[in-house]
């Protein structure tokens, strides 16, 4: 696939997730599902927005949707990074070891790590515009904002997929237990908001 991954078609996309090749891969899929997550976000509380029943929550919900737009563009953004960074790494992984380009390693490797985790905090952050909607949205549409915060949380999951199967490559110690501690406890804090916004759905 050529080109941004939001200019692409959901077949042409697919079509280069399926095929034998570096990218598109699992970070594609992690920036993908966040941008739906967001744009989920945002029809939901664009059926709100105006509403006198919901007028108590226009501020919060004015805030919400300014996030659940940015994060979407921010989601494909970051897509896109992440791809750029993993065949930048790719391409010095088959050099020799002895081959000079081989000293951009140790920085391909942080971009390659820097990409998912900054996906992996813009799903937190699309949880807590999320929780906003929770109980200040129309109950038709529970089932949407409810799999919104699936998404979310899958997105985050994904993206620490990425954090991790780099984490080998990062050589000093103390940096990969600072990225491996730092990440994983943004992606604990999602799937708690995420536990949490489900069972206030469910009236628990």
């Amino acid at each position: 696939m050529t080109g941004p991954l939001g200019d692409a078609t959901i077949r042409g996309y697919l079509d280069s997730l399926a095929a034998a090749v570096p990218v598109p891969g699992g970070g594609a899929v992690a920036g993908v599902t966040l941008a739906q997550a967001n744009a989920l976000g945002s029809m939901v509380v664009s059926y709100a927005i105006g509403k006198p029943k919901f007028v108590a929550h226009e501020p919060a919900h004015r805030a919400a949707l300014e996030c659940f737009d940015a994060g979407r563009a921010k989601a494909l953004d970051l897509a896109d990074e992440d791809a750029r960074a993993y065949e930048a790494l790719n391409k010095l992984w088959k050099l020799p070891k002895d081959d000079p380009a081989r000293a951009a390693f140790p920085a391909a490797v942080r971009a390659a790590i820097a990409a998912p985790e900054a996906t992996l905090s813009t799903a937190k952050a699309t949880l807590d515009a999320l929780s906003l909607l929770v109980g200040t949205t129309s109950p038709s549409l529970a089932s949407d904002l409810r799999i919104a915060i699936d998404l979310a949380e899958v997105a985050a999951a994904a993206a620490q997929e990425n954090v991790r199967i780099n984490l080998p490559s990062v050589a000093d110690e103390a940096e990969r237990a600072a990225i491996r501690d730092r990440s994983e406890g943004v992606l604990a804090a999602a799937r708690t908001r995420a536990q949490d916004l489900r069972r206030r759905m469910a009236g628990g």
